[in-house]
């Protein structure tokens, strides 16, 4: 697991190989993630939008932005978690993901990205 903090804001990942999706043979490579946004400030923001670059080990970069997370725009008071899981597709063994969250206090206008600490993504049988 990696953890990153901004602003009081910590972001935790977790990501794991999913053998029953993915196609080998076909260089389809499934990868599960688990994030955790912990809320150690003392506002309650929101989660508005994120944004990933998500890298194979080819060099291609593809990169997905949307609002909110799951279709979901949560609000996390102070001392709240907010936890949730998704997955990407690559056509390698080997990658990786970081991004930001865009995230809004909800008492003020201010607007302000919350870094998603880089993590990797390996099929087990590159370990070998």
């Amino acid at each position: 697991m990696v953890s990153h903090v901004t602003n009081g804001v910590r972001v935790s990942v977790e990501s794991h190989y999913q053998s029953n999706l993915s196609n080998p043979l076909e260089g389809e490579f499934v990868f599960a993630y688990r994030i955790r946004i912990e809320n150690g400030s003392s506002e309650t923001i929101q989660v508005m939008s994120r944004h990933w670059d998500i890298l194979d080990s080819n060099g291609r970069i593809m990169i997905v932005e949307g609002d909110g997370v799951l279709g979901l725009q949560p609000e996390i008071p102070p001392g709240e978690v907010h936890e949730y899981g998704s997955w990407c597709r690559l056509r390698t063994e080997i990658g990786k993901m970081s991004g930001y969250y865009l995230i809004r206090n909800i008492h003020h206008t201010d607007r302000y990205r919350i870094s998603v600490p880089e993590f990797r993504l390996i099929a087990p049988l590159k370990l070998n």
